[in-house]
């Protein structure tokens, strides 16, 4: 299990301006474009494992562009998706309509749902809520707004995979990260998210899966893509552009870990982007 940060850490930090921050990062780039080119089925796979049904009511956390919340609405669910960031939030109301589908959107932070205890009977986040950077707040919440006997959902890149192994290789460029923030690819370890819902849930299930990637024909391919779309990929770079040799190192850095995950399947370059998919039932 992921050791855990001292409870006696003394908290300074100003969470409305990291907010604002990350508002800021998953606006910048192009992630909707991530979200069509790549990671599609992963939304699809999250609401299937938590067997969404028509007529539940279910809330996205975190839900960017609506990637598990447009699947949901498919099934015939009533749903809700919620994001800090409001441009993904318009992205994705414009895609839900684009389908003829009924998805309430709300500007809404992770940590702090505004939602009453036990309002839904599905509580789901794909590759969202692991990017909340208070985890536990954002677990507790995820947890409350679920009824008794509700489903709850989690899908996380895991450490070991490639995201988690790209965000690796950007740590030392990255902006240091503020007291009480921690690293997003902890939610991909079973044991950490298991400790974070603790005794207020059970039947807990899990599963490492893979996402197979056949978007991108070298490494050098990937590496421009992540920095023309992906908002934690650009604000690295922006961090590092006054340092002299600092981009070519994040470069070098980025195209290695990118080299390492591409390889040929059947004749076509392929990426394999390992993900873990958990779901438990509220205790």
């Amino acid at each position: 299990m992921t050791d855990r940060p001292s409870s006696t850490l003394v908290n300074t930090t100003d969470w409305g301006q990291v907010k604002q921050r990350h508002r800021a990062m998953w606006a910048a780039g192009d992630y909707p474009a991530v979200v069509r080119d790549l990671i599609t089925p992963i939304g699809e796979a999250l609401v299937a494992q938590c067997g969404v049904e028509a007529g539940q009511s279910v809330l996205d956390v975190a839900a960017g562009t609506g990637n598990a919340a447009i699947p949901a609405a498919l099934r015939g669910a009533q749903v809700v998706a919620c994001d800090l960031t409001p441009e993904l939030c318009t992205e994705g109301r414009r895609e839900a309509k684009r389908r003829g589908l009924d998805i309430f959107w709300h500007d809404a932070d992770a940590e702090d749902l505004p939602y009453d205890d036990g309002d839904f009977d599905v509580v789901l986040s794909a590759l969202g809520v692991m990017f909340a950077p208070r985890h536990q707040q954002a677990a507790d919440e995820m947890v409350r707004v679920t009824r008794p006997g509700g489903t709850l959902g989690v899908l996380n890149w895991t450490p070991e995979g490639f995201i988690g192994q790209m965000f690796r290789a950007m740590k030392p460029f990255a902006p240091p990260a503020p007291a009480g923030a921690l690293p997003p690819p902890m939610w991909g370890d079973p044991s950490y998210v298991e400790g974070l819902l603790g005794d207020r849930v059970e039947s807990i299930s899990w599963e490492r899966r893979f996402l197979p990637v056949t978007h991108f024909a070298t490494a050098d391919a990937v590496l421009e893509y992540f920095k023309r779309c992906y908002g934690p990929t650009i604000v690295t770079y922006r961090h590092v552009e006054q340092i002299p040799g600092g981009t070519a190192k994040l470069d070098a850095a980025l195209r290695e870990v990118m080299s390492d995950h591409l390889a040929e399947v059947d004749g076509r370059p392929t990426m394999h982007w390992e993900y873990l998919v958990l779901t438990a039932k509220r205790a």
